[in-house]
């Protein structure tokens, strides 16, 4: 996909940050659309369907915890790529950030050259989605749906955030073998994506919730596998 097609959403109340990341994606020679808050981002997430959006976490009228939940929920929109703008040391925004379906985040203050090559790495992904993989895949009572990015599980149909889908097709992928952690993080986070140490964590606890406790298995100093 060239660049001139991959369309990009920022949303910041603060109108120099959404100028000076505009300014840049752009000279990079993406699409590039702004909000400048949670509401006008959703309805405009909703509108140009963009491959990315980078979403800022405090802001007026719809936090962007909100407006990613929103976001996830809009049918179409389940598996673009969306990563929160946090400030230094707001672990909880991060954590926050990762329950509501996000799938990276951006430290605030960034540089320039450091945001592109993080916007690069992120969009990196949509050349991954054309890797060959069967549309359907069949693990015991759960059913994966690539196409569509939909899972069934014992006969009920979820909707997963993005990178949940891609760590449950990862571990089910090769169901009791057990992925390090390092794998995880390179096959479904990317090795240019610097995410936190928790990040794999929160994800887990999210599919326990959803797919049932019994399936994930912890091994201690070393990673997770799926379990039948």
């Amino acid at each position: 996909m060239k660049k001139k097609d991959i369309k990009i959403l920022l949303v910041d109340d603060e109108p120099d940050i959404l100028e000076i990341i505009s300014y840049n994606l752009s000279a990079e020679g993406y699409e590039v659309f702004t909000a400048k808050n949670g509401v006008e981002g959703v309805a405009k997430a909703k509108k140009k369907r963009p491959h990315l959006i980078i979403l800022d976490v405090m802001m007026p009228e719809m936090d962007g915890i909100e407006a990613c939940e929103t976001i996830r929920a809009t049918p179409g929109l389940e598996s673009t790529i969306i990563t929160f703008l946090t400030a230094r040391g707001e672990d909880y925004s991060q954590v926050a950030g990762f329950d509501a379906g996000a799938d990276d985040y951006i430290t605030k203050p960034i540089k320039p050259k450091v945001l592109t090559s993080k916007v690069k790495a992120l969009l990196r992904r949509l050349k991954d989605d054309k890797t060959e993989v069967d549309e359907i895949v069949r693990v015991g009572n759960i059913v994966i749906n690539h196409e569509e990015y939909k899972i069934i599980n014992n006969g009920t149909e979820l909707v997963l955030p993005r990178k949940e889908f891609e760590l449950l097709s990862l571990l089910t992928s090769k169901p009791n073998k057990v992925f390090k952690r390092e794998v995880i993080l390179d096959k479904v986070w990317g090795n240019e994506v610097v995410v936190g140490g928790r990040t794999i964590d929160v994800h887990i606890r999210k599919l326990r919730e959803k797919i049932g406790e019994d399936h994930f298995k912890t091994v201690k100093g070393v990673g997770y596998k799926f379990v039948l």
